[in-house]
């Protein structure tokens, strides 16, 4: 009989969830392809003058499809016979083939049908490989067509890209780590990852990054949105004069809504500073358009601004950055200084401040990133450059972010600390934590105040403040503070002395052989009156009666009678005095009255 080793067994379970993470690239590129390739099919087979056949179009939508990856394309049919290459990426058609190879790699590094997954770097080898040969039959088929891929951009940034993708997609499948580090690591950042103060401050600052490039993203598309309201007439006429039939203009239309992100990072670039290139001799930003601008005909460029110099509603476009620096800072400070943590666990200054320079550092790489497929060369010539430049964006929104966002982080920082007279933190305090109760009579208490705080909550609060014992809440400053005449003073147990109310006795749950509050007084040991006692109609002897005849009555009259001796609050038992005379009468009973002689059994009696 022959037996495998256990190695050999895992290799040989492992291959078929290789070959299937593979198969999960190729489809995810296919599903990808497919559908741009229809959209693109479907313009063409609407445009009543179409230049070439269906293989034509075919070509060009494999040629689109890999300029979402990054890839930069070549004209060759131009009118002055030289190639021109185009490389600004619709920003809107990267989403599609980024997600699904997320997705792919997500589902084979973590399968659902609970068959053998493979190790995570097989995974994203696997789904990185199957989809890098789609993108390599795509360009080979491209070679042909009206948009050809340029074979040096295949390797960077287009393998690059989808490897992003891929080991995106395997991080999250396994939760989204922030560690362990590789083995080739210095070893000091693996310590220092491997540490849980460090994984919470580097969550804080991406999550900080990640909102400041938000806002910048949304507010350059604010500002385009409000340039293209005042010059709604020239983005009609150019809308109108691309296209006189309807499917020119659905093409037009769709392409326009595919670069709507990329005119959101032109606008978010022109209120950083650095603007955007519309051509090799102008810039536009907020001081003013210099040049004159060599920019194509289309509805989304009517929100560039007239040449000359910049005005005031120009220099408002500064108001986005501002607006991200103190998103930075805000979505910081909540994590260093909470409102419902005491203030001896918030961040130090120092933590804050270092925390705040990190984000400000990832919304200035975030900011780069997304600016440099949003622009790049339409043409040769003067078109050579157009759109935002990622090596000045980068930098201006990294300077931005910290200039104004550490400062504003340090004050929000200082505000949400401060001390205020009506306590508006929702923290207790260690002043304001009670007191630990007496081992005999705290426990009872505790129940006692449970039971009755929300019915009867005004009931027993005392005129010079709150109830001694329990803590302050934020939406009551007032109670713990003592008064003149109640005693105590701010949190202390209130003065009996000084009290209307008188202290009722031990609880009963004390001790035996401890002496009722009849017997001791106010310096004895053993005296310790309870904080309150229930003044309401509910524990008067009336009501109590009522009750009890209510209960008697509905058990068929297996009830006694009401002890006429429970006059008190304290139930049935009645007050400390009754309790005792009740207690002496029942000694009196059991001395006299137990047996006929006194050396006679009885519970509880010794025999000599």
């Amino acid at each position: 009989m022959t037996q495998h080793a256990p190695q050999v067994t895992a290799d040989r379970n492992r291959t078929p969830a290789l070959v299937s993470a593979l198969l999960r690239g190729v489809v995810a590129a296919g599903l990808g392809l497919g559908a741009l390739a229809v959209l693109v099919v479907v313009v063409w087979i609407s445009s009543p003058y179409p230049d070439s056949g269906p293989d034509g179009a075919l070509r060009t939508a494999a040629g689109i499809w890999l300029l979402a990856h990054g890839a930069g394309l070549v004209r060759p049919d131009t009118l002055s016979g030289v190639p021109a290459p185009v490389g600004v990426v619709p920003l809107l058609l990267a989403v599609g083939p980024l997600w699904l190879t997320h997705r792919a790699a997500r589902d084979a590094a973590d399968p659902e049908e609970g068959g053998p997954a493979p190790s995570r770097t097989g995974a994203f080898c696997a789904v990185t490989a199957g989809y890098l040969l789609v993108v390599a039959g795509a360009a080979a088929y491209a070679r042909g067509g009206a948009l050809r891929a340029d074979p040096d951009t295949l390797a960077f940034p287009v393998a690059l890209v989808v490897a992003g993708a891929a080991a995106a997609g395997v991080w999250t499948a396994a939760g989204r780590p922030l560690g362990p580090l590789p083995s080739w690591s210095p070893l000091a950042l693996q310590e220092a990852v491997a540490r849980t103060l460090f994984r919470d401050r580097a969550e804080a600052a991406c999550r900080s990054a990640a909102v400041g490039v938000a806002v910048l993203l949304g507010g350059g598309a604010l500002l385009v949105a409000v340039a293209l309201g005042r010059n709604a007439a020239v983005a009609q006429d150019a809308f109108l004069g691309l296209a006189g039939d309807w499917a020119g203009r659905v093409a037009v239309l769709l392409l326009a809504v595919a670069l709507v992100p990329n005119a959101a990072l032109w606008g978010a670039s022109y209120g950083l500073g650095p603007g955007f290139a519309l051509g090799t001799g102008a810039t536009a930003t907020p001081l003013g358009l210099d040049g004159v601008p060599a920019a194509p005909r289309f509805p989304l460029l009517a929100a560039v601004p007239e040449p000359g110099p910049g005005s005031w509603p120009n220099w408002a476009a500064a108001a986005v950055p501002v607006a991200a620096a103190l998103a930075v800072a805000w979505f910081t400070v909540r994590r260093a200084a909470p409102a419902d943590v005491p203030r001896a666990q918030a961040w130090s200054w120092r933590e804050t401040a270092r925390v705040t320079l990190l984000a400000a550092l990832g919304c200035g790489l975030g900011t780069a990133l997304l600016a440099a497929p949003a622009g790049g060369p339409l043409g040769t010539g003067e078109l050579s450059a157009f759109g935002p430049v990622w090596w000045l964006t980068g930098p201006a929104a990294l300077a931005w972010t910290a200039v104004i966002g550490v400062p504003a982080a340090l004050l929000m920082r200082l505000w949400r600390l401060r001390t205020p007279g009506w306590a508006w933190r929702r923290d207790v305090t260690d002043a304001q934590v009670p007191p630990a109760a007496d081992a005999d009579a705290g426990e009872g208490r505790a129940v006692y105040e449970e039971a009755f705080e929300d019915e009867f909550e005004g009931a027993y609060e005392e005129d010079g403040g709150g109830t001694a014992g329990r803590p302050r809440r934020w939406w009551t400053p007032w109670r713990g503070r003592g008064t003149a005449d109640g005693g105590g003073g701010p949190g202390g147990p209130p003065d009996p002395a000084g009290s209307s109310v008188p202290a009722p006795d031990k609880a009963p749950g004390a001790a035996s052989g401890a002496r009722s509050a009849t017997a001791a007084g106010p310096d004895d040991a053993g005296f310790e009156p309870y904080d309150f006692l229930p003044t309401d109609p509910w524990h008067e002897k009336g009501a109590r009666e009522t009750r009890w005849a209510s209960l008697q009555r509905s058990s068929g009259g297996l009830m006694a009678d009401f002890p006429a001796g429970s006059a008190g609050p304290g139930g049935p038992g009645g007050s400390g005095e009754g309790r005792a005379a009740r207690g002496a009468d029942a000694e009196d009973a059991h001395g006299s009255g137990g047996t006929d002689d006194a050396g006679g059994d009885r519970p509880g009696s010794a025999t000599p």
